[in-house]
């Protein structure tokens, strides 16, 4: 049975990655010179460095699935990411698939979506 699935992102500076995600709540479990690991209640992420990283062509990501998406919104919006550019946080909006759905990009360029269901009608 499945438990859960951990991204492994990747990051050009793992000092600034993880600056970034230390803002977004997350904890450092362990961190070297080449590699992450960040955890927040249930969620997971590990990052390995990527010095060649080009964070306007990365095209990794994970999906977040938090238990309510609008405090996660106001908690991210708290922080004053740009609506732009690279990091930058898309605030939440209703989805036409049924889902409430933010978008943040972080400094690599990775993209977490992160969203909750509602209700189609």
């Amino acid at each position: 049975m499945l438990e859960k699935l951990s991204p492994i992102l990747p990051a050009r500076d793992i000092a600034a990655t993880e600056s970034f995600w230390q803002r977004l709540g997350f904890t450092t479990i362990y961190i070297d010179a080449d590699y992450l690991l960040m955890k927040r209640e249930g969620a997971e992420v590990h990052f390995f460095h990527n010095a060649d990283l080009d964070p306007f062509k990365c095209d990794h990501g994970a999906y977040l699935r938090p238990t309510d998406i609008n405090a996660l919104d106001a908690e991210w919006a708290a922080l004053d990411l740009p609506a732009t550019g690279i990091p930058r946080l898309e605030r939440a909006a209703d989805k036409p698939w049924g889902m409430r759905e933010l978008a943040l990009l972080d400094p690599g360029g990775n993209l977490i979506r992160a969203g909750q269901e509602t209700p189609l009608g």
